[in-house]
């Protein structure tokens, strides 16, 4: 079980993380969630010794990270997925980890059987993807068989798979009776893979309650009524029924009735008694997602506003003449920018001594009169000739 008491860290003037005080038992997943900036890296980095608490502490097993006996046989983190040496492989990596801790040769290739990583265990780790990275982290969370498990963002650049795999790895490691803490910003994740919460905002307590509890308390269920969209006045007859029975009733844009402060039980009574024809009567309970937002809504950082600069480009720019421009159809659609066909490039310069070889953008335009000869230019040794044109490079000029 880890056990944090009155937990509080500043980095000079900033508290990072202020009088934080929670459980997470064994035989349960339990998500550590909060805005950016709230305080839950450092938290987890504070449970593993990493930092040190300004005030308070945090214990293991009834014992600070440091004093545990053989730490990585005991306790198993995530918290960053690179932190691996680019040039070994994945299978050298956790060796290293494994010698260090006394653990067996033979573990490590039971590990990297249950990450997935079984071939390509020989190959540098700096060749991985981000995936496969988070795999590698997991398999050395792993590799000392643990009873307590941390891990920070685990999905991060997996596929549903992946995903899919991870959260049932976390159930089956709780259901063994381990004790793994998680933190992510996945709601939808939590809402499958959590059975309690700890959410944090601005280094303090928000909430530690069963995922159930916190939907509970951070919404209101309502109800979802419809009735035949060709009988306006069914509805209309309905909403006043409902309104004088106590519910509160609100139109919802797509024709339907949200009704709150009614059971459903009784709000198909009363359109009963009225004589009208449900379509839907259905219960809508918030999900994990909208109940967080509500939480922390005050306690989030880092708010986006409108962009006041949109639609500025939406008026053509000075001089801009469409006929001129290259058409979507002229350019082939292989995710590469190719010339336009021969005599269709509007951008092309003028050779010397010749005409230009591009077609004029302004046809039925009098030529403008001969600019003044320019100053001749002081002496001085010859400009180098122009390289070639790269093919590519001018595909790219030309398509622009």
């Amino acid at each position: 079980m880890i056990e944090a008491i009155g937990l509080t860290k500043r980095y000079g003037a900033k508290t990072a993380v202020y009088d934080l005080s929670f459980q997470v038992r064994p035989g349960a997943v339990t998500g550590f969630l909060g805005p950016n900036g709230s305080g839950k890296s450092t938290t987890m980095r504070m449970v593993l010794g990493l930092d040190q608490p300004t005030s308070g502490h945090v214990t293991i097993g009834g014992h600070p990270f440091r004093k545990l006996p053989n730490a990585p046989r005991q306790v198993g983190a995530l918290l960053d997925a690179k932190a691996v040496h680019g040039g070994r492989s994945a299978r050298n990596h956790l060796l290293s980890l494994a010698q260090l801790s006394g653990i067996p040769a033979r573990r490590v290739d039971e590990v990297l059987g249950v990450v997935g990583l079984q071939d390509v265990a020989r190959r540098r780790s700096k060749g991985f993807s981000l995936g496969m990275g988070q795999r590698l982290g997991i398999a050395a969370a792993l590799l000392g068989d643990p009873q307590v498990l941390l891990f920070d963002e685990p999905v991060n650049g997996l596929d549903p798979e992946g995903i899919l795999w991870v959260r049932n790895l976390m159930k089956q490691l709780a259901a063994e009776g381990r004790t793994v803490f998680v933190s992510s910003h996945l709601m939808s994740e939590m809402a499958l893979t959590a059975d309690h919460l700890i959410v944090i905002g601005r280094g303090q307590l928000l909430a530690d309650m069963s995922v159930k509890d916190f939907i509970a308390h951070n919404s209101a269920g309502f109800a979802r009524v419809r009735t035949p969209q060709t009988e306006p006045q069914q509805r209309e007859k309905l909403s006043a029924v409902l309104t004088e029975a106590g519910g509160r009733v609100m139109p919802e844009p797509d024709g339907a009735l949200r009704v709150t402060g009614l059971a459903l039980p009784a709000i198909s009574d009363l359109a009963h008694g009225a004589d009208v024809r449900l379509w839907e009567l259905s219960p809508h309970q918030a999900s994990l997602e909208e109940a967080y937002m509500r939480m922390t809504q005050a306690a989030v950082d880092f708010r986006s506003t409108d962009d006041r600069k949109a639609g500025l480009m939406q008026q053509p720019a000075p001089g801009y003449d469409p006929s001129a421009a290259v058409t979507a159809s002229e350019v082939p659609q292989q995710g590469w920018y190719a010339p336009p066909p021969p005599g269709r490039n509007p951008y092309a310069s003028t050779p010397p001594g010749g005409a230009p070889t591009g077609r004029d953008p302004h046809p039925d335009t009098p030529p403008a009169a001969a600019p003044a000869p320019a100053a001749p230019a002081p002496a001085g040794p010859p400009a180098p000739a122009a390289a070639p044109a790269d093919p590519t490079e001018s595909s790219t000029e030309d398509a622009r």
